[in-house]
C-alpha cells in the first residue's frame, strides 16, 4: 500500500509543554510554564557542539524570511521536487519554486498551523480556529471552514478529506471541494497529555494517527469511523505525570510493518495486515520516528539518534554526541540522516553507521517543526524566528 505522511510534530524544544511533562522534564516544568514553553535558541546554555571530521557537505541553496513565533509554528509543505509552500504566523502564505516566489497571499489573520498540501490545495489554520484552503497553483482562496478549537498540527490534505486535528485530540474531516464539515472523530483522552502536533499517515481512504494514552488508530477518511485500534504503549506509574504515554510524531510504514513510538513508552511495530505485534523496544521519544523501509530512525528522550532494524527491532547504531541539545525527529535524505537541534543547527549523519559528517548553521533561534525533504538531496528548514533555509546535501 502506498502511504504518505502528513506530519509537522514538534521537535525537541517543546518536549511536553503546558499539557504535560515526563521524568526528564520535571526540573524544567516550572520554568517552561512561566516562559510559555519556549526553550529555544541561545538564551540557554546548551552543551557545546560536538567536533567531527567532515565527510560530506550541507550547502545553502536559498533562504527567505517570514514571521515567526515562540508559540505557533507553521511548517513548509513540499510539492514535487522543487516547490514549497510557506507560511508565517502573521498570515503571509507564499509558494516558491527553486527559491523564486511564484505567488504570495496575505490573509491578514494570525496562523497557528499549516501548511498542509496535496499539491492541489494548501491549507492553513488561524489562531481563531478557522481552516483556510488556497489553490496551490496560484494562491486563490477556495474556502474557509470553522474548526472552533486550537490547532497545532498541520492538516492532512487528501482527495477524500482535509483532516484537521485539534489540540484536544478531536479530529475533523472537511470536504476538499467546499470545506463542508463531513465528520468528527473523538475518543477519551487522559487528564494530562503532551502539547505536540501529532501527524497522520494516509493511504487513499484511511488515515493512521496516534493519541494520548499510547493508542494508534486507523480512521476511515470518508466518514470518520474507526477501523482499528492498536496499543503502542501502556501508561505506567502512580502520578498523572508518570502515566503520560502519548504517541508522538507520525506512524510510519516500513515494509509490511506499521510502527509508532510513545513518550515514556516504547517503539512498536505491528503487522499492517493483521495488527499483530511484530516487535517492540522500551525506548521513549518526544519527537517521533522515521524510516527508509529497512530501518527505523528515532531520537530518544536523551537526544540520542538511534537506528533499528525495521523487521526485528535490533539495534544498528546509536549517535549520542548531541545529548542535551534538544535534537529533533530524524529525516532520511539519500545516504544521510539529518536532525536539527535547539540552536537551529542541522547535523548530517551517515545512514550506514550514524557518524556525524556535516553541520550547517541557520539563524540560531531553534527549529520547531520537523525537517522536510525537498528533492532527493535537499532539505527545507523553518526556524522559530521564521527563517526558511534550503540546504543541498552532498
Amino acid at each position: 500500500m502506498s502511504l504518505s505522511a502528513h506530519d509537522r510534530s514538534d521537535t525537541g524544544m517543546w518536549r511536553g509543554c503546558l499539557a504535560g511533562a515526563g521524568r526528564r522534564l520535571l526540573p524544567l516544568l516550572a520554568v517552561a510554564l512561566l516562559a510559555g514553553c519556549g526553550t529555544f535558541g541561545s538564551d540557554r546554555d546548551w552543551p557545546p557542539l560536538p567536533e567531527f571530521v567532515p565527510g560530506a557537505r550541507l550547502e545553502l541553496a536559498w533562504k527567505v524570511r517570514l514571521k515567526g513565533s515562540p508559540i505557533y509554528h507553521p511548517a513548509p509543505a513540499v510539492i514535487g521536487q522543487k516547490s514549497v509552500i510557506l507560511a508565517g504566523v502573521d498570515g503571509v502564505v507564499e509558494r516558491r519554486d527553486d527559491g523564486q516566489q511564484k505567488w504570495r497571499v496575505d490573509l491578514d489573520l494570525p496562523l497557528s498551523a499549516g501548511v498542509g498540501s496535496d499539491g492541489r490545495l494548501a491549507v492553513v489554520i488561524t489562531q481563531g480556529g478557522e481552516a483556510i484552503a488556497l489553490d496551490a497553483a496560484d494562491g486563490t482562496e477556495k474556502w474557509r471552514a470553522k474548526v472552533g478549537a486550537e490547532v497545532l498540527a498541520v492538516p492532512a490534505v487528501t482527495g477524500i478529506a482535509v483532516v484537521v486535528r485539534a489540540s484536544d485530540s478531536r479530529v475533523f474531516g472537511f470536504s476538499p471541494a467546499d470545506g463542508r464539515r463531513m465528520w468528527i472523530y473523538q475518543r477519551p483522552t487522559p487528564a494530562l497529555a503532551l502539547r505536540t502536533s501529532v501527524g497522520m499517515l494516509t493511504d487513499e481512504n484511511v488515515g493512521v494517527t496516534g493519541f494520548p494514552g499510547g493508542k494508534m488508530v486507523a480512521i476511515n477518511l470518508a466518514n470518520g469511523g474507526a477501523l482499528w485500534e492498536l496499543t503502542v504503549a501502556l501508561p505506567k506509574g502512580t502520578t498523572e505525570l508518570e502515566r503520560i504515554a502519548d504517541v508522538v510524531g507520525t506512524p510510519v510504514l516500513a515494509g509490511r510493518n506499521i510502527c509508532a513510538v510513545a513518550f515514556q513508552g516504547r517503539v512498536a511495530c505491528f503487522d499492517a495486515a493483521n495488527g499483530n505485534l511484530v516487535w517492540s523496544r522500551d525506548i521513549s521519544s518526544a519527537v517521533g520516528l522515521t524510516t527508509d523501509g529497512s530501518r527505523i530512525y528515532l531520537t530518544d528522550e536523551m537526544d540520542s539518534v538511534i537506528a533499528l532494524d525495521a523487521g526485528t527491532g535490533a539495534s544498528v547504531w546509536k549517535q549520542d554526541r548531541m545529548a542535551g541539545r534538544a535534537v529533533g525527529r530524524p529525516l532520511v535524505l539519500g545516504e544521510f540522516v539529518l536532525v536539527s537541534d535547539a540552536e537551529a543547527y542541522v547535523a548530517m549523519l551517515r545512514r550506514d553507521d550514524g557518524a556525524l559528517v556535516a553541520r550547517a548553521e541557520t539563524d540560531g533561534s531553534g527549529v520547531a517543526v520537523p525537517l522536510e525533504p525537498l528533492a532527493r538531496d535537499r532539505v527545507a528548514v523553518q526556524t522559530v524566528d521564521g527563517g526558511v533555509f534550503v540546504f543541498t546535501a552532498n
